[in-house]
C-alpha cells in the first residue's frame, strides 16, 4: 500500500471548483481533453480484472479435489491537473480472467486497466487447478493479488483462497476469489456433491474455486470480472 500524496478535495483546494461529471470505462476507450474544456482536475480511479478461479478434476472413491480462487485486482488513484494531461489519454480496462475448465486446469489472470501511463492497476492472479488426492486434503494454489504500479494511491487486492477439502465429510465447500476494493470476494457454495466455481463480483473480483467430492464430476472455476475506469470531473465555479 503506497501514499505518494494527500489531497482533500474541497473547494478551496481545487480554487472554487466544484464536481460536474463522471466518466465510467466499462470497457476500453480514450479520453479526450478538448470534450471538457471546462475540467480543470480530474480524479481517476482504476482496478484491474479478476482472475479465474481454478477447475477441479473429477475424484474416485475416497479422493477430492478443490482448486483454488482467483486473486483480486489491484486499484490506484490520482488526482490530476487536466491541463497537464495529454490531448487524449487511453483509456484500458482489464478484463476478467477466465476459469479453468472442468479437470485440472489453472484459471486465467485478469488483465491490467490503466489511464494513460498515469494510473495504473494489474489484474489477479489465476487460481491453480484441483487435482484428485486420496490423502486427507487435497488443494490448489490460491491466486495472487493485483497491485496498483502508478497512481497517489496503490491499493493490493485480496488472494483467492486457497482449496482445501477434507475426504469423508460428505460435503465440499468452494474456495473463495479474493474481493478488489471495488468488490466483495466471491460466493462460496457448500455443497454434498461437487460445485463449479462462483464469478467473480464487479469490479475486479477474481472467481471462485471449483470443488469436487468423492465419485463426483469434474467442475470448472469460475471467471473473473472485469475492472473498471472511473474518471470524475471537477471544473471552476462560473466555467461553461
Amino acid at each position: 500500500m503506497t501514499f505518494a500524496s494527500k489531497q482533500i478535495l474541497t473547494a478551496d483546494a481545487l480554487n472554487g471548483g466544484f464536481q460536474r461529471q463522471t466518466i465510467i470505462y466499462t470497457s476500453s476507450g480514450t479520453f479526450t481533453k478538448a470534450s471538457y474544456t471546462w475540467a480543470r482536475y480530474a480524479r481517476v480511479r482504476v482496478v484491474g480484472g479478476g482472475g479465474g478461479g481454478g477447475g477441479g478434476e473429477a475424484p474416485a472413491a475416497g479422493e477430492i479435489s478443490c482448486a483454488g480462487g482467483g486473486g483480486g485486482a489491484g486499484y490506484a488513484e490520482s488526482l490530476l491537473t487536466v491541463s497537464a494531461l495529454g490531448t487524449s489519454e487511453t483509456v484500458t480496462v482489464g478484463t476478467g480472467g477466465g476459469g479453468g475448465a472442468a479437470g485440472d486446469n489453472n484459471g486465467s489472470a485478469g488483465g491490467t486497466s490503466s489511464f494513460g501511463s498515469l494510473v495504473v492497476a494489474t489484474g489477479g492472479g489465476g487460481g491453480g487447478g484441483g487435482t484428485a488426492e486420496a490423502p486427507a486434503f487435497a488443494n490448489g494454489t490460491e491466486g495472487s493479488h493485483g497491485t496498483g504500479t502508478s497512481g497517489d494511491i496503490q491499493l493490493n487486492g485480496m488472494e483467492g483462497d486457497r482449496g482445501v477439502g477434507l475426504i469423508g465429510l460428505g460435503r465440499v465447500m468452494t474456495p473463495r476469489g479474493g474481493g478488489s476494493i471495488l468488490s466483495m470476494p466471491s460466493q462460496i457454495s457448500y455443497t454434498a456433491s461437487s460445485a463449479a466455481g462462483s464469478d467473480g463480483n464487479s469490479y475486479g473480483g477474481g472467481g471462485g474455486g471449483a470443488a469436487c467430492d468423492e465419485s463426483a464430476a469434474a467442475q470448472a472455476g469460475g471467471d473473473g470480472a472485469d475492472g473498471v475506469v472511473i474518471v470524475e470531473l471537477f471544473g471552476g465555479s462560473g466555467t461553461s
